[in-house]
């Protein structure tokens, strides 16, 4: 029986081949061993749980479209009454994380996939709890961020008001983001995003509890990568259809691009361009919904 390297290095299934290897047994020198299929090779199980993912990301995004339609009112949009602002968020993050996900969640039902081959215990379904696990820590963070602006917006009347200097609070929060891109920070917790093997070798538990809070570990270390992009959405305007896909499209593409430092900057360069924009030209960053 062949066998690989634990830690792999480059190529996107890099995490994925490390998680398998961290299920598979080891051989009589200690060395861990893999089954004789390819790693790097997506079966039709894993294919379809790709295809979930995405079409539950699709039909996010046309909720949302439906939904949101005519509530884009530019910058710092009204999030509407609690209750509906977390229905939206739900989907909202449905739409704009789970294609960045995607490998995350493939390596670890790839782990209890193979634990049940070896007969191990893995029971069903552990992979949607642990999905439901990380909405649960970008909910927690939703929720906050609302708090936070319900409690500002009580206090200061008209303080997100673009004729009453909301627009420069919005710049000074979108370069925030900016500058946040640039810290040891998100450098971290983005290394924690697109090379999950080490969460899942340190991190791994069994059972939906495990399930649960490998998912709520793994949201917590993605809230701590892209909170300020979040929050620059809610400046942008947070049922704006046009800015999610841009704020979405940052996303992905710095935990998915090969280039991670190229990405990052160019995300951190195009937020501080976004925020010269809202400021000295307001009407060319206007409301982008559909």
């Amino acid at each position: 029986m062949p066998r690989r390297k634990l830690f792999t290095r480059g190529g996107a299934h890099g995490p994925v081949r490390a998680a398998v290897s961290a299920a598979a047994p080891s051989g009589p020198s200690g060395a861990v061993s893999l089954p004789r299929a390819s790693s790097s090779r997506i079966d039709a199980r894993e294919a379809g749980l790709i295809a979930i993912l995405l079409g539950l990301a699709a039909a996010s995004w046309v909720f949302n479209s439906a939904q949101m339609s005519g509530m884009d009112m530019g910058r710092w949009t009204d999030p509407g009454p609690l209750g509906f602002f977390v229905a939206t968020w739900v989907v909202m993050l449905a739409a704009m994380m789970f294609p960045s996900v995607a490998p995350m969640v493939i390596a670890y039902d790839r782990i209890h996939s193979h634990r049940r081959r070896m007969g191990r215990y893995a029971p069903p379904g552990s992979t949607a709890v642990f999905v439901a696990g990380y909405l649960v820590s970008w909910t927690a963070f939703g929720v906050v961020a609302y708090s936070l602006y319900a409690l500002v917006a009580a206090q200061s009347p008209g303080i997100f008001a673009s004729d009453q200097g909301g627009r420069y609070l919005a710049a000074g929060v979108i370069m925030l983001a900016a500058v946040y891109q640039l810290t040891p920070a998100k450098n971290v917790s983005l290394m924690k995003c697109r090379t999950p093997m080490d969460f899942l070798l340190h991190r791994m538990r069994h059972g939906y509890g495990g399930a649960l809070r490998m998912g709520v570990e793994h949201g917590a270390w993605c809230v701590a990568c892209c909170w300020a992009l979040m929050t620059a959405l809610f400046a942008l305007g947070v049922m704006s259809i046009g800015w999610m896909a841009v704020i979405g499209a940052f996303i992905a593409g710095e935990k998915m691009l090969p280039w991670k430092r190229l990405a990052n900057r160019s995300v951190a360069v195009a937020l501080a361009v976004i925020a010269l924009s809202i400021a000295l030209t307001p009407a060319a960053t206007g409301g982008m919904g559909m």
